[in-house]
């Protein structure tokens, strides 16, 4: 069996792990930056290689991407289930705050609270709750 934990690369990957921590609630849980290894050059001594945040309760990886442009892209949303709906509006306003509502967070056919909220960072979140069943 394997297990997933979603990687997220950034330009200020500590900044952005805080900004999901104050929004989602959590902590750092490790970090190494490019100051960490032998040899590394000064302009990049602060930069992370490897960040472990967890938030919501989900364990994150990121890392600086030191060379290239950062896309997102539109394929993919990071989705997080709450158990009630005062978590799940918290989450998305704290998300959405900065960034853009794609789908306003409501209650949908299916019996739960859905909605999309793209992050400051450009980072995809859907935000759902639990379904009530009937």
């Amino acid at each position: 069996m394997a297990k997933h934990t979603t990687y997220i690369f950034s330009h200020e990957a500590k900044a952005q792990a805080e900004y999901y921590i104050q929004a989602l609630g959590g902590e750092i849980l490790s970090i190494m930056t490019y100051g960490d290894l032998p040899n590394a050059p000064e302009e990049n001594k602060d930069k992370v290689i490897h960040l472990c945040v967890r938030v919501a309760g989900v364990a994150f990886f990121m890392s600086d991407n030191l060379n290239e442009a950062i896309d997102y892209g539109s394929s993919i949303n990071l989705n997080l289930e709450f158990e009630t709906e005062y978590e799940a509006h918290s989450a998305f306003d704290n998300l959405a705050a900065g960034g853009q509502i794609k789908a306003p967070l409501k209650l949908e056919f299916w019996g739960s609270l859905f909605g999309i909220a793209v992050d400051k960072y450009g980072v995809s979140w859907m935000i759902t709750t639990v379904a009530k069943s009937n």
